[in-house]
Order: C-alpha cells, then structure tokens, then sequence
C-alpha cells in the first residue's frame, strides 16, 4: 500500500488544487493507496470571530492594491477552473482555521475525514461559508456523514488540539515551510499544485528520499492565507 500524507490549510486556494490533481492521479492509479489529511496553518494568527473580505484582508497584509488582488484572484481562479473547481472569492470571509481543523481530526477518529476535507474547501471557496463558525462547521460534518451534536461537543470541548499541533511539529520535522505538501511512504516529498504528471510519476515511485522545496504553486505562511 502507499501511504499518501498531505499537509494542507482549508483557506489556501493552491491545497484545493493540489487535492484535486491527486485525486486525479489516483483514478488512474491501479494499486491501493491511504490518504491522511494534516493540519497546517497558514495565520494562525488570523482573529477569531472577525472575518473580513479577503481582498482586503490580502491588500492590507502585503501592501497590495485592489487591482493586484484582483489579478491574484483571477489567475487562481483561472487554473482552479480548469480542474473543476469553482472559486469564488467575492463571497470569501478570512477565517483562523484551528477549529476547521480540530474537527478534520474528529472526522478520522470516525473514519470521515477525506469527505468532511471536500466539504469545508467546497464550503470556503465556493459557497463563501465562515469556516471558524462552530454551528456551521457543525453543520458541514453532518453534510459529511458524521453525527452533527457529537461534532458540536467535540468543538465546543476544544477535542483535538493536541493532534493539530502534533501535526504542525511533524512538518516542521519534515521541512516543511509551503503548502499543499505531499509526502508519499514518508520518503517521497511533493511540494506544491504538481501538474497531473508529477503525482502519476510519484506514484510510480517508491525509493527517492529528497523532500523537494516549495513550488511557487504553493501557499508559504500566510503568503495566500485567505
């Protein structure tokens, strides 16, 4: 079996492009693979109870102006379409993504956490939903088959925090400084939105032991936390 590890944050446009080319590469992919989603946060920084437009958020944190943002926007926008994905960053609210997270975790204990993963970035980017909300990520479990009172105690407990940092510590074992970052049987490192061809290749691999550097296709701090 191949054991696919991904580090990824829910607000980081290039992880749900870097899933969805993955995903990709497993359909044509005759062999058994495991997917284990990890936590990462791009700002964890990001004010709680507070979500702002993102374009703003962006322009105010890198000096930007509305018409460089807006460029930014269309670009990722662009490359996101032609995956299937559909990303609308006009509905888009700035979001610290811990509880997203601590709730990623729950959904693995409960056996979910690859469908309730789909979900929160369907949510974030598509639907323009608050993702640090605890009633709608509440709701977002339930969409994804887990029990939704049993998630709203779990996030209103503080469950899972632990396994979130534990998370963070082993990227930061692993180098890791940019993501979407796959590691495959924890020898192989992928960084960034690989095109198609380079997970069909990683796949094929099983021996290579460099964990590559951050692509430009990928999220580095809060470079393009959203």
């Amino acid at each position: 079996m191949i054991q696919i590890d991904v580090w990824s944050d829910i607000v980081c446009p290039w992880c749900y492009i870097g899933k969805r080319r993955l995903e990709r590469a497993l359909e044509g992919f005759d062999g058994e693979v495991s997917v284990q989603w990890h936590s990462f946060q791009l700002d964890p920084s990001t004010p709680v109870g507070d979500p702002r437009p993102v374009g703003e958020s962006l322009a105010a944190r890198h000096g930007l102006s509305a018409a460089q943002v807006q460029g930014m926007f269309a670009r990722v926008t662009g490359i996101a379409a032609e995956e299937g994905l559909s990303y609308d960053f006009s509905r888009a609210r700035t979001a610290n993504t811990l509880d997203a997270h601590r709730l990623l975790h729950f959904a693995k204990a409960h056996g979910r956490q690859g469908e309730l993963k789909e979900r929160l970035m369907h949510a974030y980017f598509t639907e323009g939903a608050d993702v640090a909300d605890h009633a709608t990520l509440a709701e977002l479990a339930a969409a994804a088959g887990l029990d939704e009172v049993a998630a709203k105690q779990a996030l209103a407990e503080g469950s899972h925090a632990e396994d979130v940092e534990a998370d963070i510590a082993l990227a930061r074992a692993y180098g890791i400084s940019g993501v979407p970052f796959f590691v495959f049987n924890e020898r192989l490192g992928v960084s960034g939105a690989q095109p198609l061809e380079v997970f069909q290749q990683a796949l094929r691999q099983s021996s290579l032991t460099v964990l590559g550097s951050p692509s430009a296709d990928a999220c580095t701090d809060d470079s393009c936390a959203i």
